[in-house]
């Protein structure tokens, strides 16, 4: 709560003002996740999970897994695990040796993914673990067992490139040599196909950016009032960023209990709430250059939208 109470202070003070996008992740906020997902303008997931269906004998492969050496899996912010199951399912039918240790800063999304990973793999080890990743990632390096990672569905594209850089230096020193990390991206496309991914004809991805309003005003006792705001979306293809906005629709004041403090806003002014990196191999050089890891393969689904990253600790 102390640090949710600080960020939302911090970011509302700023002159351009921001919310960061991991507040997005409450229980309502999991749920629309989901959804957004599903959504038929929503790509990534679609992208992603034929990549580790049909490609998964050439991912374990390029991974140089041995299927009578146990090895553990751990997934960074797991969600549903989706797409996760494609590989995981592959991994099974092998018999190959394994554990898989979900990372999610939500317990409730954690209980859903085990009990639906359970409900299809009975015998599948698992180990959830809530909390932040380098955290979880301390308490686990000296086990003796090879490590694979996985940071799916471009989540590391909510990351500056500076910022990306670092996490996957800090995740490089949690690993030993040999270990991988499977990283997937979102690659730049033209904005028809892009925009629609964060700003849908339903609404959903509106709906989702707006929650973080209301859990301002749940956790926090704030007053902000949610039809006066509405959400709005940038995307620079050249260099393949996009930006989700939520814009003030007039002159308004907001109060914050928890802070004891109020915030003006001015008709149009907006709120960056969230930034999504879109990538090519020139990007994945910059943020993989000076820290512990190499590419060693790169795998797209057949439109090219979308690509897992199989990279290396040297």
């Amino acid at each position: 709560m102390a640090n949710f109470i600080k960020d939302v202070d911090e970011g509302l003070s700023k002159a351009s003002k921001t919310l960061s996008s991991k507040y997005f992740y409450d229980k309502k906020g999991d749920a629309l996740f989901v959804e957004i997902m599903r959504m038929p303008e929503y790509y990534l997931t679609r992208a992603e999970f034929e990549i580790l269906q049909k490609q998964a004998v050439e991912i374990t492969k390029t991974l140089s897994l041995n299927p009578d050496t146990t090895f553990e899996i751990i997934e960074l912010g797991a969600g549903d695990g989706e797409k996760t199951k494609e590989f995981i399912r592959y991994l099974m039918q092998e018999n190959f040796k394994f554990k898989y240790m979900p990372v999610d800063i939500s317990q409730n999304v954690l209980g859903i993914l085990q009990n639906s990973m359970l409900k299809e793999f009975p015998n599948l080890k698992i180990a959830p673990m809530q909390g932040d990743y380098f955290q979880v990632l301390e308490g686990i390096k000296h086990t003796h067992h090879p490590k694979l990672v996985l940071f799916l569905g471009s989540n590391i594209g909510n990351l500056k490139d500076e910022n990306a850089q670092k996490f996957l230096k800090q995740i490089g020193q949690k690993l030993s040599t040999g270990d991988h990390l499977l990283l997937g991206v979102d690659l730049i496309k033209p904005a028809e196909i892009v925009v629609p991914a964060y700003n849908d004809a339903k609404g959903i991805t509106a709906a989702f950016n707006l929650n973080i309003l209301e859990r301002i005003n749940r956790e926090l006792d704030g007053d902000f009032d949610l039809s006066a705001f509405h959400h709005e979306v940038d995307y620079t293809q050249e260099l393949g960023i996009v930006k989700s906005y939520l814009v003030s629709n007039k002159d308004q004041k907001v109060y914050i209990g928890q802070i004891s403090k109020s915030y003006s806003f001015r008709k149009g002014e907006r709120i960056n709430t969230e930034i999504s990196r879109k990538y090519n191999d020139a990007m994945i050089e910059k943020i993989t250059r000076d820290t512990s890891f190499e590419t060693k393969a790169k795998f797209t689904d057949s439109k090219g939208y979308f690509a897992d990253y199989i990279l290396v600790k040297t």
